[in-house]
């Protein structure tokens, strides 16, 4: 993709997110275009400020949870949080998130995270990853291979409509799809059906849409 990669920093800890300033400006393809350090702003200020990913601080003013539904809808959000819990990083990708990093790991992974949410595909550490899928108790049940086909690219973050484009078939026939492989697979969501799609091999983190 052309042009920088355009990062709002949102953190209420002036010293985390001017480190995570610096960090992004060592790198001459990432610019940060705005800083936020009050949830009552991250509305206003995604509204006037065009950028590629939303860098948000979980535990941002006790709880930025909230907010992820409604802002993920304008910009892919990237999480940072200094819980490491799976239970944390579940609620926060079922909101809405595209990618987790944890604060202590950020020097490390925060480049890659943010460069894949900008190319379309989900990004979870390693070690999340296996958290998320190991004992899962999902039954292996076949899917037809167009079923395999709208599984993987609702893992890769295509919406219904999106994924009726790609495939030419209407938005009414994914929807579904999508119910019969719900059933079949147990799942009760989006979410729990790209942890599926990751866990069997359907399609992997750094995959993005095609």
């Amino acid at each position: 993709m052309g042009g920088p990669l355009r990062i709002v920093v949102a953190d209420d800890h002036a010293l985390f997110r001017q480190g995570l300033r610096s960090i992004l400006e060592l790198h001459p393809g990432v610019t940060v275009v705005a800083e936020i350090e009050r949830v009552a702003d991250l509305a206003p200020v995604l509204a006037r400020t065009p950028c590629d990913v939303l860098l948000l601080d979980l535990q941002m003013e006790r709880s930025a949870l909230t907010e992820i539904e409604a802002l993920g809808r304008r910009v892919p959000i990237v999480v940072v949080t200094a819980s490491e819990r799976p239970a944390d990083a579940l609620a926060a990708v079922r909101a809405g998130a595209r990618a987790i990093v944890f604060k202590r790991f950020a020097v490390e992974s925060l480049l890659e995270a943010l460069h894949a949410v900008r190319a379309r595909q989900m990004w979870l550490p390693p070690g999340l990853q296996r958290a998320l899928t190991n004992g899962s108790t999902t039954p292996d049940r076949a899917l037809t291979a167009r079923e395999r086909e709208i599984v993987r690219h609702v893992a890769l973050g295509c919406r219904n409509a999106e994924i009726g484009r790609r495939l030419s078939i209407s938005e009414v026939t994914v929807k579904t799809h999508l119910n019969n492989v719900f059933r079949k697979l147990e799942v009760r969501d989006r979410v729990e059906l790209t942890l599926y799609a990751i866990r069997t091999g359907l399609v992997g983190v750094d995959e993005k849409v095609g």
